[in-house]
């Protein structure tokens, strides 16, 4: 039942522990530690990247769900792990306030994870990642010991695992050379980043984005916004990614809170389930939000951005003044899941070149880039994004009954990380390393800044039981490795089996995965 998650991986792990309370938390990791033995914290498991899958003890932190109360004059709320990113806006939204990072998975996925993964989603174009809302996380280190880090609070070296990295911090960064290095450890130009540690900021932004790999969370402080008054919708088609580009960027000048590309791929699969007018032949189409304080306001700033539009090249704009022209618009951004789950059986939608993320200049070269290697291959894929981020997502369609198609899943993969590297890109933007990536780590990241990680690494977790395999490789690791749509692995249990593509056939990542395996009895 933990075999497996949202992406391709597949690892039976050892065993599974299911804490309730934080203080099981510290009791397994100080057992761990003993007995170095490797524990893969989990969520909804619903991470595309292989990171909440794993062959070390999984640590199902979904039990640990509490939701507190709403501090509505501080703006915050602590949330244990495992409360589920939907439910913790609907919680805020009572209060006139709401969590504004809300990738699509958030009907489902839990806080941990999208801190563990620094997620975030359409509206990250205005209000930034996970990262930027993280104000406190209470962590269980792998030796056991506990400690809440706060956001500009001093960190607590009397804990032995946090005086190390404060002493490697220290080296790297001394007076006067912060800034210089920092650009050692980031993809300069890029707006999103979900590889390698967070280095040269505060602590708290180090362990946000960490997979895992340097401590447990059992508790999250987060920052909310207000709720908006109103907010307005624009669907415009292009008849090239150029001009596409062009009114994405003046959609991010003009502060739009969301900017999605749908390219003709997945046009040519999502469309037919739409009455919108969209012209023929139309090489991408941008779903763009505008939202803000006053009614009249939302709606003025949203023809602006329609005109701009056109100047932009637009062939076609559509204005969502309203609440249901606005459903109407972003429906389509939504039909593609339901058409591919309907194709062919064989045919199978998997994620391993889903997330990279280059400067928005070369983002016409990128799509462009990973088109030509679909077809070098003879993959059919579905390309879709966000496009105000150029952070862009694909759905290779792999015919698993087609002898070699393994090979060509490794040279499409191959093609496409030399293509990011060329470009200057991170190969994830919001969804994590994992073992898919990590492999990967050395073609876009410089051999410094990985010797860096690893001595990050070293210093939380000395003896790699923190979710090893991810952010720092293991010798030997490798990118694809089971991968669970393959008929050649040894089958599960049939319950275990029929549980599983119920969840993904569902997205019901969210329920407890031994309950599933209850309903589903062998």
């Amino acid at each position: 039942m933990y075999a497996e998650g949202a992406g391709i991986a597949r690892q039976i792990p050892s065993a599974v522990a299911v804490p309730r309370d934080a203080d099981d938390v510290v009791a397994l990791a100080i057992w761990a530690n003993r007995t170095r033995t490797p524990l893969v914290p989990r969520g909804s498991g619903s991470g595309m990247a292989g990171g909440a899958v794993g062959s070390g003890v999984i640590v199902d932190l979904s039990r640990l769900n509490e939701i507190g109360v709403v501090d509505k004059a501080a703006r915050r709320i602590f949330v244990a792990p495992g409360a589920i990113r939907g439910e913790i806006d609907r919680r805020a939204r009572e209060q006139g306030l709401r969590f504004p990072v809300d990738p699509s998975s958030g009907v489902f996925c839990t806080i941990g994870g999208m801190v563990a993964t620094n997620a975030a989603g359409a509206r990250t174009l205005r209000f930034g990642a996970t990262r930027r809302w993280v104000s406190a996380l209470d962590c269980v280190f792998s030796d056991g010991t506990r400690a809440t880090i706060r956001r500009r609070e001093a960190i607590p070296v009397h804990l032995p695992v946090l005086l190390r990295l404060v002493e490697l911090h220290s080296a790297l960064f001394r007076d006067g050379e912060v800034a210089a290095l920092t650009g050692n450890f980031k993809h300069v130009g890029i707006r999103k980043e979900s590889s390698g540690y967070a280095l040269g900021g505060d602590l708290i932004d180090l362990l946000v984005g960490s997979e895992g790999t340097l401590a447990l969370f059992v508790g999250v402080e987060l920052e909310l916004a207000p709720v908006p008054a109103a907010t307005a919708s624009i669907l415009s088609a292009y008849s090239s990614l150029e001009a596409a580009v062009d009114a994405a960027a003046a959609a991010r000048e003009a502060g739009a809170s969301a900017c999605e590309l749908l390219e003709r791929t997945f046009l040519e699969v999502a469309a037919r389930e739409s009455e919108l007018p969209l012209p023929p032949n139309s090489a991408a189409v941008l779903l763009i939000e505008v939202e803000g304080h006053d009614v009249g306001d939302v709606a003025e700033r949203t023809r602006d951005l329609g005109q701009a539009c056109t100047r932009a090249g637009a062939t076609a704009v559509t204005l969502a003044l309203d609440a249901d022209a606005e459903l109407r618009i972003w429906h389509l951004r939504h039909a593609a899941s339901p058409i591919l789950a309907r194709l062919d059986p064989a045919l199978k939608s998997m994620q391993f070149i889903e997330d990279g993320c280059v400067p928005p200049e070369r983002l016409p070269s990128y799509v462009r880039g990973v088109r030509d290697a679909l077809a070098a291959q003879q993959i059919r894929g579905v390309i879709f994004g966000h496009a105000g981020d150029a952070n862009i997502h694909v759905n290779p369609l792999i015919d698993v009954r087609l002898p070699g198609w393994r090979d060509r899943v490794a040279l499409l993969l191959e093609e496409v990380v030399a293509l990011t590297a060329e470009l200057g890109g991170t190969l994830t933007g919001e969804h994590g390393d994992g073992r898919l990536r990590t492999p990967l780590l050395n073609r876009v990241w410089p051999a410094s800044a990985l010797s860096t990680f690893a001595s990050v690494k070293e210093c939380l977790d000395p003896y790699g039981i923190l979710n090893p395999g991810v952010k720092v490789p293991l010798s030997g690791q490798i990118s694809l490795d089971e991968i669970k749509y393959d008929p050649a692995l040894t089958p599960l249990p049939a319950a275990a089996r029929s549980a599983l593509d119920e969840v993904e056939l569902k997205r019901a990542y969210a329920q407890f995965r031994l309950d599933l395996l209850h309903e589903h009895p062998g």
